[in-house]
């Protein structure tokens, strides 16, 4: 067993073979020559000097403060149709939401839903009646006239 043992101890470098068959080769070698020292080694140069910058995509242009020229008025009467306040939202339309005909369950989720898009675009919500909400685009300002109008109900779908 020692014998096996001592076999992997030359193997792998920890013992010496002193009796075993490399014994006889000649332990000197010779030294790789060196290079002449034409030029000195030069430290590689930092991987973050050696980029450029990336390039930032292009900030989308906001919309230009347009005049309340069109203001879409919505009565939904069910949570369907979220969709139809989202995406004249999205075309920069303000948006008047009367949920006065919707069950207070389907406002809530309403008004919820209204609110994650209104915050999604940095616009405003405001409550203009207990079931009347006015959503308003980042670049609209719904002066305190219109307001008054629309609280009163002088202001009706222009599309």
């Amino acid at each position: 067993m020692s014998g096996a043992m001592r076999k992997m101890g030359v193997y792998l470098g920890l013992l010496e073979d002193a009796d075993g068959e490399y014994a006889d080769a000649d332990v000197d070698y010779d030294e790789p020559a060196r290079r002449p020292e034409a030029e000195p080694a030069r430290p590689i140069a930092n991987l973050s000097e050696r980029r450029r910058p990336a390039s930032a995509p292009a900030p989308r242009p906001a919309p230009a403060v347009a005049p309340l020229s069109r203001i879409t008025t919505l009565h939904p009467r069910t949570y369907n149709e979220a969709r139809v306040v989202g995406e004249n939202f999205r075309d920069g339309v303000p948006v008047i939401m009367n949920l006065s005909e919707m069950d207070d369950g389907d406002a809530k989720r309403l008004v919820d839903f209204a609110a994650g898009l209104v915050f999604s675009v940095r616009g405003t919500i405001e409550r203009v009646t207990n079931k009347v909400f006015l959503l308003s685009p980042p670049n609209v300002t719904v002066g305190a006239e219109e307001k008054q109008r629309i609280a009163e109900g002088g202001f009706f779908n222009q599309s």
